[in-house]
């Protein structure tokens, strides 16, 4: 059994050899489940068509080739949208829908959390029965809510909504709460700082790591999103939505189908291994760990 010993003030976790090599193998054997699946789509990519349809499937690729990638460019060049505009659309959704909610929620989190008026537990209290609900339960009121502003078939229909999502401003409203010291703030007003500026540049600071995970969390969704009932003209639609009706032509697209879906996971990926380390931190303090 491991023992703790004490020395200096510093605890020591006193584990045998065995132990270790326990622990290290059952990370390595999950870190490879984690692994494997995204490995396997990078060779599915690379695979000619006859190893795709290759019964029993093989994991490994016997004849690498990019021709998957350029067929999938042709068919993309082949749309009368330009291949351009559906990459700009995503691009501009997902960038505009990220950055635009982690600012909103960030400064309703900050005034639920550090600036004391009435409702404010009831405000809270409904964003956390929110986050119960599928997004499905609002869909018509959310489609009359559009149209009788003017926003369907615009960005506006595929931003504004991203804005509006209750997990940001529930994960940053608990973060603040633990993480941001009431005595800063108060220091700050005493110095004569505003409150827009006490929370740009002392509370934002000190939850990077929320932010961080925010973003990783808010732009993946966006960026893998596809059709939107809101959206009309072809040249509104999505990255995502243009690979779909490609790809959906049958056997012989499989192979731009398989090299479509690495395009699609590279940026989500680096987006989360660029931040992964802060998304424990926020979690834990969120209180969404378990």
């Amino acid at each position: 059994m491991a023992k703790l010993r004490t020395r200096k003030h510093k605890v020591v976790l006193a584990r045998s050899a065995g132990g270790d090599a326990f622990i290290t193998v059952i990370l390595v054997i999950l870190g490879a489940f984690m692994f494997l699946p995204m490995l396997y789509v990078f060779m599915q990519a690379l695979k000619p068509l006859d190893e795709l349809w290759m019964y029993p499937p093989r994991f490994y690729v016997m004849s690498p080739t990019l021709s998957n990638f350029t067929d999938l460019f042709q068919l993309m060049n082949t749309s009368w949208v330009p291949f351009s505009r559906y990459v700009f659309n995503t691009v501009l959704t997902s960038v505009a829908g990220t950055f635009g909610h982690l600012f909103l929620a960030s400064l309703a989190a900050y005034c639920m959390a550090k600036i004391k008026f009435p409702g404010r537990n009831a405000m809270f209290w409904t964003v956390q029965t929110s986050l119960m609900f599928n997004s499905t339960v609002t869909t018509i009121t959310s489609f009359i809510l559009m149209s009788a502003l003017g926003w369907l078939d615009t960005y506006w229909a595929l931003i504004v909504p991203a804005w509006c999502s209750s997990l940001g401003l529930y994960l940053m409203k608990q973060f603040m709460d633990t993480n941001v010291n009431d005595s800063v703030l108060e220091s700050a007003r005493l110095d004569g700082a505003r409150e827009f500026r006490i929370f740009w540049t002392i509370a934002m600071p000190m939850v990077k790591p929320a932010w961080l995970t925010l973003i990783i969390y808010s732009f993946q969704g966006l960026w893998n999103a596809g059709a939107s009932m809101y959206i009309y003209s072809e040249q509104y639609k999505s990255f995502n939505y243009a690979i779909g009706q490609i790809t959906a032509g049958g056997i012989k697209r499989a192979g731009a189908s398989a090299a479509s879906q690495v395009i699609m996971m590279l940026v989500p990926i680096t987006v989360f291994v660029i931040s992964q380390s802060n998304i424990i931190e926020t979690m834990g303090s969120s209180g969404m760990k378990d």
